[in-house]
């Protein structure tokens, strides 16, 4: 059993535990390259693809972490969440896993396929109004109802760590990267992968990529301060969370900067991706090749890490 501080950023010991826990059940995946995706950003781009892992996103990192370390008294009532998809899917299938119940709370305009996956791997289904408030309040009747223990899709040390164990693969797989790229909606995956990557590597480089209208990582960034007072309005479904306390901190401690990109690169970059690397991806992912593109002389002639976060599109209502 795992006996960190949830309510505190993970070590980079607490990274390595989690890849040893979850190895042998998560994925490690494959990383991938492209001479005419690295051509059109003039720099050398290293692919890490998450589409493949299980679920198909890196989110099942975090989950497994969190349900493989609780002790046998927790694990008996069972987990919740909400989540737009992805966290939901990783939690039920981590819970699968463990042989106790799952209840995903989920926004009631959550992309049809997610909720599917979600229900796939066995997770009860209850939706909500698609706002923080009413995620956070059905969540706290499902505990109510059942006992469950909350896995939040982001703010736990524990999801922290496990997603960090990306960056650690990564980097075991491409040893001279200069910088990484990271898709910012909730912050856990780019503060796993901060805190893991600098342990590694003390110099290299930490780029958030976030959609134009979901920027709230970007504005706290900038302001020295956590910045709530938005309303998500992006094709990016994934990254529409708010940045919590906990990883305002890790981003403001160990990220170099965020890159805003409009939707409209987002798509193109998503499309760009599916004709070269022939990954299906979703927008949530192709923000952090958009990003790449759209600021070509922060990269140019560097080896950069691009974590593709996930691939779980709904192939009937694609964006372009």
């Amino acid at each position: 059993m795992n006996t960190m501080d949830i309510h505190q950023l993970p070590a980079p010991a607490d990274i390595r535990e989690a890849a040893e826990r979850i190895a042998g059940v998560a994925r490690r995946t494959p990383v991938w390259s492209s001479p005419a995706l690295d051509e059109a950003a003039g720099a050398e781009l290293h692919f890490k693809c998450e589409p493949m892992q299980l679920t198909g996103a890196f989110k099942v990192r975090g989950a497994l972490n969190a349900v493989l370390s609780m002790s046998d008294a927790q694990a008996k009532k069972g987990v919740a969440t909400h989540s737009s998809g992805n966290h939901g899917a990783a939690l039920a299938f981590a819970a699968r896993e463990r042989g106790i119940p799952c209840t995903v709370v989920m926004p009631d305009n959550s992309v049809k396929s997610k909720v599917a996956n979600v229900r796939r791997y066995g997770a009860e289904v209850v939706f909500c109004e698609p706002s923080q408030a009413s995620r956070e309040d059905t969540v706290a009747d499902v505990v109510e109802r059942t006992g469950a223990e909350v896995i939040p899709p982001y703010d736990d040390a524990r999801i922290i760590a496990g997603q960090g164990t990306c960056a650690l693969e990564l980097l075991e797989q491409v040893p001279e990267l200069d910088v990484l790229v990271v898709p910012v909606g909730g912050g856990g995956l780019i503060t796993g992968t901060a805190i893991a990557a600098r342990s590694l590597a003390p110099g290299i480089g930490i780029r958030g990529a976030e959609p134009a209208g979901s920027d709230d990582a970007a504005r706290s960034l900038s302001a020295g301060r956590r910045i709530t007072d938005i309303t998500p309005d992006t094709v990016c479904d994934g990254l529409r969370a708010i940045i919590s306390e906990l990883t305002f901190r890790g981003i403001r401690d160990n990220v170099d900067g965020i890159i805003t990109v409009e939707d409209d690169a987002t798509i193109d970059a998503m499309r760009l991706a599916w004709l070269e690397l022939k990954l299906t991806i979703e927008p949530s992912s192709a923000v952090v090749l958009a990003a790449v593109l759209a600021e070509p002389d922060a990269f140019r002639d560097r080896s950069v890490g691009v974590i593709l976060s996930g691939g779980n599109v709904d192939l009937d209502h694609l964006p372009w």
